[in-house]
């Protein structure tokens, strides 16, 4: 388990950039394994578009990629968040090194490597990141009827009971207080969640959404806070 995680925090959200469906899968896991929050994207319009609606602890992108490669990505981030970048690559000289760290990033991983490293260099990113920028400004949280969830935490609450929240549950909540009262489709819930798009992962989206809703809801069935937007997807409506 992550060094932060351990200690009771909330547990640090990452996200994954790789092209390589199997080795986005594999990281996905094992970090999850390893106590993480863990949202995956295949390229750099994927993570830009994740970026947009959710805020992550460090993101970690593969240099090689089509289109957009993982140093452009680095270097025009750089201009925009602070998050820590960690790069994966094939390329392994000095030269390419070089180039990701003065593009901006934090630290640099040549492939192949071992799970362990790389989850030993994200724990040492996430104690380098300076006190000040993990301190929670000040509690907000969005009513839901007789529950509240609190955005900085990432907790959902039924009075002074802790609803507990499965990885994928936790994600969909993140997406939803990000754009409160705004309709998100089912596609785009599917590539926010990390997940290849097509009709079998929208429905376990459907699925996933009635299981919240059995947390959240008076009457599941009849949904006031979690509402489904006919035509446009799904829609958090808090008080």
């Amino acid at each position: 388990m992550s060094d932060i995680a351990a200690t009771g925090e909330v547990a640090p959200h990452l996200l994954i950039v790789d092209d390589d469906e199997r080795i986005r899968t594999l990281l996905q896991k094992f970090l999850i394994r390893s106590g993480f929050l863990v949202s995956a994207a295949r390229d750099a319009g994927h993570a830009r578009r994740l970026l947009a609606g959710l805020e992550f602890d460090l993101i970690v992108l593969d240099v090689m990629m089509p289109g957009e490669d993982g140093i452009s990505l680095t270097s025009s981030l750089r201009g925009k968040i602070a998050t820590p970048i960690l790069l994966l690559t094939a390329r392994g000289d000095t030269a390419d090194r070089i180039a990701g760290l003065e593009a901006g990033a934090d630290d640099y991983l040549p492939k192949p490597f071992e799970p362990r490293e790389l989850l030993l260099r994200i724990n040492a990113i996430l104690r380098r990141m300076p006190a000040e920028e993990r301190v929670d400004p000040g509690p907000k949280v969005l009513h839901l009827g007789q529950v509240r969830y609190d955005i900085e935490k990432g907790e959902l609450w039924r009075g002074d009971t802790q609803v507990r929240l499965t990885a994928t549950e936790a994600l969909l909540m993140r997406i939803f207080s990000a754009h409160p009262a705004e309709p998100i489709s089912r596609s785009r819930l599917v590539e926010d969640l990390g997940r290849d798009g097509d009709q079998a992962q929208e429905r376990a989206v459907d699925v996933q959404i009635t299981r919240l809703r059995r947390k959240i809801e008076t009457d599941p069935k009849q949904p006031r806070y979690l509402q489904t937007v006919r035509g446009a997807g799904y829609m958090l409506a808090p008080d």
